[in-house]
């Protein structure tokens, strides 16, 4: 019989964390071993996770070096910053894989504009869909799981960038639900703040995950690539909806981008291009690790206009990293994750 792959979740009391418990699960080669937690240390995680009921009864435990250590992998789901110092202490043999931005960026310049403080370096880049970045995830080390908004910004134009069917002008409106922000308290999450209102923040270019997208973008084009991203935050739990788009190249028309994008994901088992004339909606990824997809022509602006959803916490976040893992220990990319839904 062939042995489990033993599993530390550092961060198991946030969102992201219980989502990478909830997947791992369900993963018929893992065996979950430490959970661990900052402020929430000592508390039975049925306490903050009451729908992981196999493991309700586990205490968390203090996110140290010696608690993740032995693990085959180790995921960490923690605040920004704070991967660096636990990935240094934990040897070559172990696969590490951080949902935090700390090691996303390549460019120091853009770490320090949106970030701030020391960028901690690059590891590959966790989005096995873009370029060649399944290749280079093979049998990785270390890996970082992109942002959410990334995730799906960078898969909904992709396809038609790299095509030539638009210019590197790229405009990016995305909504997204509460659960992005992650589980602190925060007066503006409150569900009073919340229910019956839409707002949009982190205008005129600000967010941390436009260098990202910019950064993807790059790599399917041999050139600058602009992008204005607008985060729009909307009365849902879990999900985004973006909505991107970009000037068209001369004579493209709807049936040419259709066919470019029909053609791009052909063999992704994750990524769906969806019948013509049906457009996405977050409830159906709700819970899945797929990114569903839609594109067209606006003939009188003259733009391609490309609609994809993703559930952030599933193929934004906790997927993305179950993915990685099955990548970089060599199994099959799909072995634990689930393409369906849940809806209404």
């Amino acid at each position: 019989m062939t042995s489990a792959i033993r599993v530390a979740v550092a961060g198991a009391s946030g969102y992201a964390g219980g989502e990478v418990l909830r997947l791992l699960l369900a993963h018929p080669r893992v065996e979950i071993g430490a959970v661990t937690a900052g402020s929430n240390a000592g508390e039975p995680l049925g306490a903050l996770q009451p729908h992981l009921l196999p493991l309700a009864d586990r205490i968390l435990e203090a996110t140290t070096p010696e608690t993740l250590a032995g693990h085959d992998v180790v995921v960490l789901a923690l605040p920004h910053g704070q991967s660096g110092a636990v990935a240094d202490a934990l040897g070559d043999d172990t696969v590490v894989i951080d949902c935090g931005a700390d090691f996303r960026l390549s460019d120091p310049a853009a770490w320090a504009r949106f970030y701030g403080g020391e960028h901690a370096g690059a590891w590959p880049y966790g989005l096995p869909e873009l370029a060649d970045q399944r290749s280079v995830l093979r049998a990785a080390r270390r890996i970082a799981v992109p942002g959410c908004y990334p995730t799906v910004s960078t898969l909904t134009i992709a396809p038609a960038l790299a095509a030539g069917l638009i210019a590197p002008d790229i405009t990016v409106v995305a909504a997204s639900g509460t659960s992005g922000a992650g589980r602190a308290v925060k007066p503006h999450l409150m569900g009073s703040e919340v229910m019956g209102n839409a707002s949009a923040y982190a205008v005129g270019g600000t967010h941390r995950h436009t260098p990202e997208i910019v950064q993807n973008l790059q790599l399917v084009h041999d050139g600058a690539v602009a992008v204005s991203f607008t985060p729009l935050l909307v009365p849902m739990a879990r999900g985004i909806l973006a909505t991107v788009s970009a000037p068209l190249a001369a004579g493209v028309t709807a049936d040419d981008a259709y066919a470019a994008y029909d053609k791009a994901y052909a063999d992704e088992p994750f990524v769906h291009l969806l019948p013509p004339g049906q457009w996405p909606q977050t409830q159906s990824v709700t819970g899945a690790n797929t990114v569903h997809l839609q594109v067209t022509v606006d003939e009188t602006a003259r733009r391609l206009v490309a609609v994809g959803v993703v559930d952030n916490l599933t193929k934004g976040t906790a997927g993305a990293a179950v993915q990685c893992l099955n990548l970089a220990l060599g199994l099959d990319e799909t072995l634990g994750l689930t393409t369906v839904g849940v809806a209404p």
